[in-house]
């Protein structure tokens, strides 16, 4: 039964007066899940062991992902080319900032009772985390693509260390660059 036959049955028997009907008929045949809310904030390192494990793939489309630090450097050697906005506002940020930068995703919502722990996590793109937001993958009609390898694509996570191996200065101040310089070792040192 579709669901918009559920609500014609719903409003069916609204419209002869009987809402006990109706009410039975919606909560045995589409009913309310109440969802919670709560604030996920992941670490640098957190986030980046998804990211390895999933190989920097877009776990949605497939398509490859870059390193965080590799993006928001690439903003600071040539912000003209790559500009940036401390608020992602898409009239001043790269598209590159969306389309490939990659974030943590609950693949069933933890809006709707989806575990947050890493068995419920892919790495997927801004686009697609915001496309998807709160919806299952079955309603999207979206299916999960293999991980890929970090051995042959890495999101360019090993430009990001040499070029700050050559430039360590770019990292001496703490912020963001910072922050993901030392996820990135330690991942690296971990053997994660």
């Amino acid at each position: 039964m579709q669901k918009t036959d559920i609500i014609a049955t719903v409003c069916d028997r609204l419209l002869r007066g009987d809402r006990d009907a109706a009410s039975r008929h919606a909560r045995e045949r589409y009913p309310f899940v109440p969802g919670t809310t709560q604030r996920r904030q992941y670490t640098p390192y957190q986030q980046l062991k998804v990211f390895y494990r999933d190989g920097f793939i877009d776990r949605y489309s497939g398509e490859r992902l870059l390193f965080p630090g590799t993006i928001r450097l690439l903003s600071v050697l040539m912000p003209d080319e790559f500009p940036a906005h401390k608020n992602w506002k898409m009239s001043e940020c790269h598209l590159l900032y969306w389309e490939l930068f990659p974030t943590i995703d609950h693949v069933q919502p933890a809006a709707r009772s989806g575990a947050d722990d890493e068995s419920n996590w892919v790495c997927t793109s801004m686009l697609r985390n915001q496309a998807k937001s709160n919806w299952t993958l079955e309603e999207l009609n979206w299916k999960i693509m293999p991980p890929g390898d970090p051995k042959q694509w890495d999101g360019l996570t090993s430009w990001f260390l040499e070029y700050v191996r050559l430039h360590p200065t770019i990292v001496a101040k703490p912020g963001y660059l910072r922050r993901w310089w030392l996820a990135a070792r330690r991942l690296r040192e971990s053997g994660d």
